[in-house]
């Protein structure tokens, strides 16, 4: 493009192409528009990515660590119940004691999906439906970059030793082996099956931390049974004094935990 040109073009739109680059360069590679919108500066192209519809948030205080979440994931998907083959990963830390002996990890709909940017084929790609990060099991070559370009740890991207392809929370989009409407405008098999209801989805963008994907599922049932219900995690008093708890237990035999 000549001066002219851009001239021209500056004219028309009030901005040049490279002035527009620049601007997003300036911010960084990703920006976040106006509308939920992710704009990617490249060197010869901008495109932008929707925000996802939907988002897991979870109560790592209530989560048990059954691992019922990481079956159903397993068995929606795959046919199998087979904790290797889940989307959603629970860690327990049985050297530490609660509220940090477990943790969940489950995808977070980035809005700047280094996933997707890391995608050679467009296997990783967004939904153009509900704008969830998903892959498109068919393209996949399994090269795995997606799985290494997830900036979290563990990775949100698994590789899935069975069917040789990368996988990846769909928010029970594509399920197979599930009747039921997955997306987020639908049902998710790990939300459903938690006994600790410590699992929620939620449609707005969560702030961008740890925190910001966690969320306080506790009501007074929990509370009845002598667990905290703030989060400043105390131990429950049941560790500390068993006797009380016992007969707390059993003045409120009709409370439930979740």
């Amino acid at each position: 493009m000549t001066n002219q040109d851009e001239t021209t073009a500056q004219a028309k739109d009030g901005l040049t192409r490279r002035q527009f680059l620049a601007g997003i360069g300036g911010l960084g590679v990703g920006a976040i528009l106006g509308g939920g919108i992710m704009a990617i500066a490249l060197p010869d192209d901008v495109y932008a990515i929707e925000a996802s519809d939907g988002y897991l948030l979870v109560d790592t205080k209530k989560c048990a660590g059954c691992e019922s979440c990481m079956l159903a994931c397993s068995l929606v998907h795959s046919g199998k119940e087979n904790l290797a083959l889940s989307r959603i990963q629970i860690a327990k830390n049985a050297l530490t004691n609660f509220p940090i002996d477990i943790a969940q990890h489950q995808c977070r709909q980035c809005p700047y999906p280094s996933c997707v940017e890391a995608c050679p084929v467009g296997a990783m790609h967004v939904d153009p439906e509900t704008h969830v990060r998903m892959v498109d099991e068919g393209k996949c070559i399994g090269c795995e970059r997606c799985v290494e370009g997830c900036p979290f740890t563990p990775s949100r991207v698994q590789w899935n030793f069975e069917e040789k392809h990368a996988q990846k929370c769909d928010l029970c989009k594509n399920t197979p082996f599930w009747d039921r409407e997955g997306g987020p405008r639908g049902d998710q098999a790990c939300v459903c099956v938690c006994p600790m209801k410590a699992i929620t989805l939620v449609n707005e963008l969560p702030v961008q931390t740890d925190e910001g994907y966690e969320v306080n599922l506790r009501n007074n049932n929990w509370d009845a049974l002598h667990f905290p219900i703030d989060d400043a995690g105390a131990v429950p008093p049941a560790i500390r004094n068993p006797a009380k708890f016992q007969a707390k237990k059993t003045d409120d035999s009709s409370a439930k935990i979740a």
